[in-house]
């Protein structure tokens, strides 16, 4: 990237300060956008994935309606959509993935022409942790909304989030939509579960509903506890003097990462389709923990050695300080060792390319959470830590 390009993209989807997007939005409105008169309801809306479909969907015109848990102070955990919540096509709707009578609620009383269930107990190594919950939520919870709309609105059109974490142990390299699932933790056969009932009901009721199986996705907004920004996080920790070491799992898995801005488009389009079905979404490309740890401290002016395998690995700088450990109780325990997507049938149907490079992704992360620890420095409060 050239150096004024980088610094708008840095500015534009790295800091992502609430004025700026609401510039955005209002000079885009401002110069005529064309208005879809369309109506979208989404359920995660508060996450990573939700805050961007929301942001895209009103830039096309939609009126967006979220579906979220009730809690006694709603700006806790809603940072991601606050800067939404003065758009007058923007609505918030109290509401449950547990819960059929307030999905069944939120669907009568909007009537979506399209419904994206992007809801989930979706940390991995939680779902070792809460099996019940991770089924009923990301399991049963896309059956609720899937008998929601063909109750309450049987022309409205469905999108499933899926995950590459249904392949599991994977049958072939790359993985495709014929590929078959193995799941290996209780969220990869949630999943699957939500896979599944997603195209029976498609086949059964003749529903508009459709999958995408998304492989790993990651930006600024992922959350703390994710690999990813744990690692980008402790990299601008590391550089600003707060911490020394970044204690990880195993970092010789395998995943296909993209930027989760560009996947959100693709989630839209399937719906603009004339016919439902199932899509991979994926860069087509693989990398380790190892290069991705590597990748992010370069950032910060560290040059990593690795030594040791297994539980013994470690990493060390260029003044041989200790800066990566690996940590048993970060492992799972059954692993996924590889993942790669093949997304040669989005390209063919949806148009699909790769917009944010590997490489551009992981230095996108490492300059915001830079960005977030040298605000907490300047203000005299404690940046942010990765919960272990």
């Amino acid at each position: 990237m050239q150096l004024e390009s980088r610094r708008y993209f840095f500015t534009m989807v790295c800091i992502e300060r609430p004025y700026i997007l609401l510039r955005r939005f209002e000079k885009r409105q401002a110069a005529g956008i064309a208005m879809s008169g369309k109506t979208a309801l989404i359920t995660g809306i508060t996450g990573q994935d939700g805050s961007y479909l929301a942001e895209l969907l009103l830039e096309k015109g939609y009126t967006v309606y979220g579906l979220v848990r009730r809690v006694s102070q709603p700006s806790l955990g809603r940072n991601l959509i606050n800067h939404l919540m003065s758009n007058e096509n923007f609505h918030l709707l109290n509401g449950d993935l547990a819960d059929q009578n307030s999905i069944d609620n939120a669907v009568h009383q909007v009537k979506p022409d399209e419904f994206y269930n992007l809801g989930a107990m979706s940390f991995v190594p939680e779902s070792w942790r809460s099996p019940m919950m991770t089924a009923d939520i990301t399991g049963l919870g896309a059956l609720r909304c899937l008998e929601a709309v063909r109750k309450h609105a049987p022309d409205c059109r469905f999108y499933q989030a899926g995950s590459s974490e249904q392949y599991g142990k994977v049958r072939e390299v790359p993985q495709s939509e014929q590929t078959p699932f193995h799941p290996r933790s209780p969220y990869g056969c949630a999943k699957v579960m939500a896979f599944e009932i997603t195209r029976n009901y498609r086949e059964s009721y003749n529903m508009f509903a459709c999958t995408g199986i998304l492989f790993n996705h990651e930006s600024p907004r992922r959350g703390l506890e994710f690999v990813t920004r744990k690692v980008t996080m402790m990299a601008a920790r590391i550089k600003h003097g707060f911490d020394e070491c970044l204690h990880i799992g195993n970092v010789d898995a395998k995943r296909d990462w993209g930027f989760a801005g560009d996947y959100v488009e693709m989630q839209w389009k399937m719906l603009q389709q004339d016919e439902p079905d199932d899509y991979v979404i994926a860069t087509g490309r693989t990398h380790s923990i190892r290069d991705m740890i590597s990748l992010a401290f370069s950032h910060i002016g560290l040059d990593l050695t690795w030594s040791g395998e297994g539980v013994d690995t470690i990493a060390t700088d260029q003044n041989e300080v200790v800066r990566v450990r690996t940590n048993p109780k970060f492992f799972r325990p059954a692993e996924v060792d590889l993942l790669i997507g093949d997304p040669a049938y989005a390209k063919e149907k949806l148009g699909w390319e790769t917009k944010t490079t590997f490489e551009q992704l992981i230095q996108m992360m490492v300059e915001s959470d830079l960005a977030i620890v040298q605000e907490a420095v300047d203000g005299g409060y404690a940046p942010p830590t990765p919960p272990e």
